[in-house]
């Protein structure tokens, strides 16, 4: 397999979002407090098709799942 690293920044640009530190950084000030406790594809932010890529690079341990992990800290907990 071929891994590949992928920064927080492509993560957010994957999910269609804003992807410069401080848009990534309002993102997370923003949503923290409805996302603490909770599975990062359970949170109520997502579109069906995003939660189900998050869920699913999450599960497969993904090329992807590492910058969603650090993204599970900084915003879920």
């Amino acid at each position: 397999m071929n891994a590949s690293y992928h920064p927080l920044s492509e993560l957010f640009d994957q999910l269609g979002l804003p992807s410069d530190v401080a848009s990534i950084d309002a993102f997370i000030g923003t949503h923290r407090p409805a996302a603490r406790g909770s599975a990062l594809h359970e949170v109520p932010i997502w579109t069906p098709t995003q939660a189900a890529f998050l869920r699913e690079a999450i599960a497969a341990d993904a090329d992807w799942a590492i910058p969603a992990e650090s993204l599970t800290q900084r915003l879920c907990h």
